[in-house]
């Protein structure tokens, strides 16, 4: 077993949130193998002694879970409910702590991944990794050639920031108002702001990929398991 971190394992095992669990290793009442241990250290529970204040833990191997999910429109990119919108647990239901990689926004929908490795997650979402993210955007007129080299190269947005380089391409088969659009960023309503910052209006953003995981046959609210090859492939892209 690969190993994980010490709050994820302490979490797992009943010792409260992962919060909780930082709090008891900042304390220094969490020791592996002897040894008092370190707030970020990983241990593999099926080989060391791990022990809070004079207790073993005994763990309970949690496999790892993978999901793909559609995410509808007008749904929040949430698993608790603020108000009466519908959030994602309105469709996935799992007796579990699962990640959201990808929020989308709530008029956006598409690809959005779950998982309980919280390794992952964090690989997949932050900036530094600059991982692929694909979409088919409908905006409320065909863009002209200015507007599409503008958008390639990075668009000034609201606050200041210049986007990074991306792929903009009519998307075959359609209409000239549908793009094509991979980037290696993903900053809040993005898509969108950029829209508005050219003079294009964005009426319908889909994500249809995230790294090597695509959307693919799924529908509006449903969700499916990734396929083995599928999480092969998808590590192997976070190792690089």
């Amino acid at each position: 077993m690969e190993e994980i971190r010490l709050q994820k394992i302490l979490a797992g095992s009943g010792y409260g949130s992962r919060r909780d669990c930082e709090k008891l290793i900042e304390a220094g009442r969490v020791k592996v193998n002897g040894k008092v241990a370190e707030l970020g250290q990983k241990a593999d529970p099926t080989k060391d002694r791990i022990q809070v204040d004079k207790d073993v833990v005994h763990v309970t191997a949690v496999p790892d879970i993978y999901i793909a999910f559609y995410k509808p429109r007008r749904v929040l990119s949430d698993i608790k409910k603020i108000d009466d919108r519908k959030v994602v647990t309105d469709y996935v239901s799992l007796d579990t702590h699962l990640f959201i990689v990808g929020r989308l926004d709530y008029d956006s929908e598409g690809l959005i991944l779950l998982t309980n490795n919280g390794d992952v997650a964090n690989k997949l979402t932050h900036p530094r990794y600059e991982h692929e993210k694909e979409y088919h955007v409908m905006a409320n007129r065909e863009p002209d050639q200015e507007q599409m080299k503008i958008w390639r190269r990075g668009v000034v947005i609201e606050g200041g920031y210049r986007t990074l380089p991306a792929e903009v391409d009519f998307l075959p088969g359609s209409n000239r108002n549908w793009l094509r659009i991979v980037m290696k960023e993903g900053k809040k309503r993005q898509i969108r702001e950029i829209g508005l910052a050219l003079g294009l209006p964005i009426k319908r953003i889909i994500r249809q990929r995230i790294a090597t995981i695509h959307l693919g046959c799924l529908k509006p609210g449903e969700w499916r398991y990734l396929s083995q090859k599928e999480i092969n492939d998808l590590k192997k892209s976070l190792s690089r």
